[in-house]
C-alpha cells in the first residue's frame, strides 16, 4: 500500500466554492458497496434509501470562530487558528507570524492577552490566554473556512450543519451540511431512529498524508463522545437486524473508536477522549453498515477510510464517475452513500 494509491487528479472548476441551495438539493451518489452498481440521485432522496428502524448516527459538534486576530508587542499582525482546547485557557493553535516562539506576547483584537508556551510542529503553537477565549469569540472571530475554498460565506450558519450543538470544531462535519430541518422530520417520520455523537474537526482532517507508506503516518487525535444512550441505540438496532448509518467520516471514527474497548456482544461501549484511530483498507468495521460522506481529498485518511469501507477499487471507479459526472467535491461539495 502506497500514498499514491489514493491520488487522482481533480479539475479545479469542481472544488465546491458556495454550497447549494436549499442544502438537500445536492447530489448523491447511491453505491451499492457489494456490487459497485451507481445509480445518481439527490440527497432529498435519501428518505427512500432509508428503512424503518434504521439508526442515522450524527455528529453535533458546532464550529467555531476560530480564526482571529491578534497584535504582538511591536505592533506587528498575528494571524490565529484555534485547533485544539486544551483546557480554560490552552489551546493548540496555527500561528501566522514571524518569530512567534516560546515567550511571545500577543493581544487579541477585542479579545484577552496570550503568550506562546510551547512550539509544536511546523506553525503549531500551544498557548495560553489570560481569560478564556471562548466568550470572545463572537466578536473576535470569524468562521475558518478550508483553504480550498476562496468565496466568501454569506453567513456563518450555512458552514453549521442544522443540527450542530457542542462547540468545538475548526471545520465542519461536512456530510451533515446536506440535511435539512424539513428532511430530517420526513425521515423521522418514516421510523428512522436519530443518535448523536461529538467529534469536534480538526484542520489536520484535511492534510495530504505526507509519507510514502500510509502506514507509518502518525494521524491527528479528535476529541470524541458517544453516550450510553447512543450506545444502548447501536446494540438496539444490532439486535433488531437493522442498519447503523454512520453521517460523515467523523460519526464513522467516534463509533468505530467506541467499539474498541467493547466485547462483541456489546458492540460499542460509551466513550470519551481523544481518538487516534486511523481507518485504511484491511480494517474491520465492527459498527457502521453504511455511511453518508462527501467527496474527499487526494492522499487524505478520509479517502483511505472510505476505500477501506466500500474497496479501494470500487471508490476509485466511483470518483473517475464523479469526475466525469460533474460532481462538486470536498466541504461544500456532493455525498455519497456507501451501503
Amino acid at each position: 500500500m502506497k500514498t499514491t494509491d489514493f491520488d487522482y487528479g481533480l479539475p479545479q472548476e469542481l472544488i465546491a466554492q458556495t454550497p447549494i441551495e436549499p442544502r438537500h438539493n445536492s447530489r448523491l451518489m447511491d453505491m451499492d458497496r457489494q456490487t459497485g452498481e451507481i445509480i445518481h440521485r439527490h440527497f432529498y432522496d435519501l428518505e427512500a434509501l432509508l428503512q424503518a428502524g434504521d439508526l442515522l448516527v450524527l455528529n453535533h459538534t458546532k464550529v467555531i470562530p476560530a480564526r482571529i486576530h491578534a497584535r504582538k508587542k511591536s505592533g506587528g499582525r498575528v494571524e490565529l487558528l484555534l485547533l485544539r482546547r486544551m483546557n480554560e485557557i490552552h489551546w493548540e493553535c496555527l500561528i501566522g507570524g514571524k518569530k512567534m516562539g516560546v515567550g511571545r506576547e500577543f493581544t487579541v483584537e477585542n479579545g484577552p492577552h496570550g503568550v506562546v508556551v510551547e512550539e509544536l510542529l511546523g506553525a503549531k503553537r500551544t498557548v495560553c490566554f489570560d481569560s478564556p477565549i471562548e466568550s470572545f469569540l463572537d466578536l473576535a472571530g470569524e468562521m475558518p473556512l478550508p483553504p480550498y475554498i476562496h468565496e466568501r460565506l454569506r453567513t456563518p450558519d450555512r458552514y453549521q450543519t442544522v443540527f450542530a450543538q457542542t462547540p468545538g470544531s475548526a471545520a465542519a462535519p461536512t456530510a451533515g451540511l446536506h440535511f435539512t430541518d424539513e428532511l430530517l422530520a420526513s425521515v423521522r417520520a418514516k421510523g428512522i431512529r436519530f443518535a448523536q455523537v461529538t467529534l469536534h474537526v480538526g484542520l489536520d482532517t484535511f492534510a495530504p498524508v505526507m509519507e510514502e507508506d500510509p502506514r507509518e503516518h502518525l494521524i491527528h487525535k479528535e476529541w470524541c463522545e458517544l453516550d450510553e444512550q447512543t450506545a444502548h441505540l447501536v446494540r438496539e438496532t444490532k439486535a433488531a437486524g437493522k442498519r447503523v448509518i454512520a453521517v460523515g467520516t467523523t460519526s464513522v471514527r467516534t463509533l468505530e473508536s467506541a467499539a474498541r474497548q467493547a466485547s462483541s456482544s456489546e458492540i460499542v461501549m460509551p466513550y470519551q477522549g481523544d481518538t487516534d484511530l486511523f481507518i485504511l483498507p484491511g480494517y474491520t468495521f465492527k459498527v457502521v453498515d453504511a455511511m453518508v460522506t462527501n467527496f474527499h481529498l487526494p492522499k487524505s485518511t478520509l479517502l483511505m477510510l472510505v476505500s477501506a469501507f466500500a474497496g479501494k477499487d470500487r471508490i476509485d471507479a466511483a470518483y473517475k464517475t464523479a469526475i466525469a459526472e460533474r460532481y462538486r467535491f470536498f466541504s461544500f461539495g456532493d455525498a455519497m452513500f456507501l451501503h
